[in-house]
């Protein structure tokens, strides 16, 4: 009964409860797979996840398990041209005090999940679908699919980009579509063409379309990531298909960058989704987070960061406010509703104006982005890599 409830066992919720663990709160993690596991392959992690990682303790392990890339580099998809590049290099480290790398999906995921098991305050439960929750103003209940009902002091809705613990809260409906599928693989570093085998995040930008590449793995694989608008209206996630649909929204591009898509294998389709953002999350005892809370589009490469940002917030005010927990969540609610939704429209103006544009537009992006200096785009990034946004150590407001 004295446990927080966290519905989700994602990053985002296996953040959370590592965060409410390390401040002495239990908590009950029901996820609906019959496995604890993360899909997909690589993401970046920016300073402010660094952040993240050092407050609930799995620092080293992070940084042990992550490729520190030299720079972000943005290529011309049409000309096969570099546009410009930022570099991560020490002045880069100094200014956020963290580094920028890239991870594989699952390695971030076990690493979080070793330390909230590590507690002794996290208990996982799998098939446990929570399908909706009751509170009476001292705690709430939360309903599974053919399993006892679970109570708890509160409800942490973790639960992704139809969670139904949502649904209850604010009733809105499906996520909005964007007509982009993304297409991922994974391949050895030796079927990456050699010419293209840099430390660097990779993008290659060309009309409704773009291709990313890093290394993964100590440098053992490299992670792809394609993309082109081809206005599907359904969402659609994980499935396989042949690299032939995958080139197809590429035929426009510089050959070095179709090349690129030539040497994928196993390629995977999602269909990207967000929501437009909104400022309620809290009712009562349950609040939202990650991406039930604001799910947003993959072009900030900040969906991980953010959910962990919150699961940090949280757990800090929520220590700091042991006698008032719904004081505790209206806080979060107040800290992290607008730096998320500056993230959620940030990351749809990205992707309209320096991932997919084409003509005077793309022109227009490489002269911008061109007369910047490396202190210009750290001045930009502050906001979002600086940390400044997390509550201190003691959740005091």
């Amino acid at each position: 009964m004295n446990s927080f409830i966290v519905a989700g066992g994602g990053i985002g919720g296996i953040a959370a409860a590592l965060g409410l663990a390390r401040k002495g709160i239990r908590t009950i993690v029901l996820e609906q797979a019959a496995e604890l596991g993360e899909i997909g392959a690589g993401i970046q992690i920016a300073p402010n996840a660094f952040h993240c990682f050092d407050r609930l303790g799995v620092g080293d392990r992070a940084r042990s398990q992550a490729v520190f890339v030299d720079r972000l580099r943005l290529m011309d998809g049409l000309t096969g041209e570099e546009i410009v590049h930022i570099p991560l290099d020490d002045a880069f480290r100094a200014r956020f005090r963290n580094p920028y790398a890239v991870v594989h999906r699952a390695d971030l995921h076990a690493a979080l999940l070793e330390a909230a098991h590590a507690t002794g305050l996290v208990e996982i439960r799998t098939s446990h679908r929570v399908e909706r929750y009751e509170q009476d103003g001292s705690s709430v209940t939360v309903f599974c699919s053919g399993r006892e009902p679970i109570r708890g002091v509160a409800l942490i809705g973790a639960d992704g980009l139809r969670s139904p613990v949502r649904a209850q809260m604010l009733a809105d409906g499906e996520p909005i579509v964007s007509g982009h599928t993304t297409y991922r693989s994974v391949i050895p570093v030796e079927q990456m063409p050699e010419d293209l085998r840099w430390n660097a995040a990779t993008l290659w930008a060309g009309p409704k379309c773009h291709i990313v590449h890093y290394p993964l793995k100590g440098w053992k694989v490299f992670n792809l990531v394609v993309t082109y608008h081809n206005d599907v209206k359904e969402a659609v996630a994980g499935k396989p298909v042949s690299v032939e649909e995958v080139k197809r929204g590429f035929e426009h591009i510089h050959p070095r960058g179709q090349k690129i898509i030539e040497h994928g294998s196993n390629w995977k389709l999602w269909v990207l989704c967000d929501r437009d953002p909104v400022e309620r999350w809290v009712d009562g005892r349950v609040a939202l987070l990650g991406d039930a809370a604001h799910p947003m589009l993959q072009y900030f490469a900040q969906g991980a960061c953010m959910a962990m940002e919150d699961g940090v917030t949280l757990s800090e005010l929520v220590a700091a406010h042991p006698d008032e927990l719904e004081k505790a969540l209206l806080a979060y609610q107040r800290i992290r509703v607008p730096h998320t939704a500056r993230v959620q429209i940030g990351s749809r103006a990205i992707g309209q104006y320096i991932y997919h544009p084409a003509g005077a537009t793309a022109l227009a992006r490489n002269h911008i982005l061109r007369s910047w200096s490396p202190q210009e785009y750290y001045n930009r990034l502050e906001w979002l890599y600086g940390g400044g946004i997390l509550p201190p150590a003691d959740g005091a407001q």
